[in-house]
């Protein structure tokens, strides 16, 4: 899988959500290899989109065609100043991946060390997520070739999630121990709340 994260500054969320749909009516059935995405808008009027492909190869070919230029220009104009891209082909996936059923999207960003480490970790950690966080439903972590991380972690909801997040110990044990190693290998990360995310997959409609 490949995976690449959109980020910008936006005060027009109404026209970029609108956009959205309408890349998903007009392009997504001639995309190439689109497998989704996750897109949001932060109390900063930060938009942040997560999208899916099956390969970089794919995104590349997709990016070219016309139609997507053209969508694109139109796209460009809800931001101000600069959008930035990061292109990530080193995917893991936590308990399936994310969820569209998320009611509270939440955006790691960050550097990784080591990622070796966390690749061989990755299994234990979906199975101890599993067991101590019922409010996570699903995780991306997409690495770029220098380190960046973005982890795009899926909740029920916003309320579950930060009732865990208050609890003095919300992980123990075997839970607790891979947290440790994981803030050991990370470093300058930031966090982007998505409150009112939505979703787009290949052979589904656009959610609100």
């Amino acid at each position: 899988m490949f995976i690449q994260i959109i980020q910008g500054k936006c005060t027009r969320p109404d026209e970029v959500h609108a956009l959205t749909d309408k890349w998903l009516r007009e392009l997504a059935p001639g995309s190439i290899g689109w497998l989704g995405g996750t897109y949001g808008i932060t109390d900063d009027d930060t938009f942040v989109g997560v999208v899916r492909f099956e390969s970089r190869e794919a995104a590349m070919e997709n990016s070219q065609r016309p139609e997507q230029t053209a969508w694109w220009r139109e796209m460009e104009q809800c931001f101000e100043g600069p959008v930035e891209f990061h292109d990530a082909d080193r995917v893991m996936l936590m308990m399936g991946g994310g969820s569209d059923e998320a009611g509270f999207v939440q955006v790691i960003r960050g550097r990784v060390d080591d990622p070796a480490r966390l690749e061989a970790d990755i299994d234990r950690m979906t199975a101890v997520l599993h067991e101590s966080r019922p409010d996570i439903i699903g995780a991306t972590i997409a690495i770029e070739p220098d380190g960046t991380f973005t982890e795009t972690v899926a909740f029920t909801n916003e309320a579950e999630a930060r009732e865990f997040e208050s609890k003095e110990m919300p992980f123990q044990g075997e839970a607790a121990e891979l947290m440790r190693e994981f803030d050991d290998i990370t470093h300058d990360v930031s966090y982007l709340d998505l409150h009112q995310p939505w979703f787009a997959s290949r052979g589904a409609s656009a959610g609100r």
